[in-house]
């Protein structure tokens, strides 16, 4: 069902890069870029293969992809400033969130903010995500933009080469990343159990 799915997804990319061009690279990644999982692991390969065909400029594709992770990364960014925030500060407690963690949050992202989404935007997954608790940390806006196109460029780049290096066989590197991708989901969900236990355990001792 879930690779019945992949291919299904795989098809529309490929179609609409194919017809829509620069615009739709753009568009493709800044639907990435707004926490919505599109896989720009085959939409950046894909481009690069069009680049072996002559269709597409390397450089001109990278900068096309780096835009759009700026334009969806403001989508998730505002979402959490204007509504992610409030939403903490008021029920934060339910999630065991409390309003010094969001303090810390804040002087990390003042402070790391910069470099937090720099590297971010070059880690599959936590890419996707990283707008939002920027937001919700309020991180300086030109900041935030400056450093995510300075991460994201040399992603694109670097799929869309792959993939212009890789030519018919571009659709290898989709495969090798899902791998990756579920090494990184194991991690996440061994840090929120920990989180959660933890949280758990001095709510205990405080009652």
């Amino acid at each position: 069902m879930v690779s019945v799915f992949l291919e299904s997804l795989g098809s529309l990319i490929i179609s609409i890069i194919s017809h829509a061009g620069y615009f739709g690279v753009t568009l493709l990644m800044a639907i990435e870029s707004a926490c919505i999982p599109l896989p720009s692991e085959i939409i950046m390969p894909f481009s690069g293969y069009l680049v072996l065909l002559g269709r597409f400029n390397l450089f001109a594709v990278g900068v096309a992809g780096a835009l759009g992770c700026n334009l969806g990364s403001l989508v998730a960014y505002y979402i959490g400033s204007l509504g992610g925030r409030p939403l903490v500060e008021k029920y934060g407690r339910w999630l065991l969130v409390t309003h010094h963690d969001l303090e810390m949050a804040d002087r990390f992202f003042a402070r790391y903010g910069d470099w937090a989404v720099f590297f971010a935007r070059l880690l599959p997954v936590i890419r996707t995500f990283i707008a939002f608790p920027a937001g919700v940390s309020r991180m300086s806006q030109v900041r935030f933009q400056f450093y995510t196109f300075l991460g994201s460029l040399p992603w694109c780049l670097a799929l869309a080469y792959a993939g212009m290096k890789l030519g018919q066989r571009w659709m290898s590197l989709r495969d090798y990343f899902h791998r990756f991708d579920a090494l990184l989901g194991v991690v996440i969900v061994i840090c929120a159990v920990w989180f959660v236990q933890n949280r758990w355990k001095n709510r205990l001792r405080a009652a």
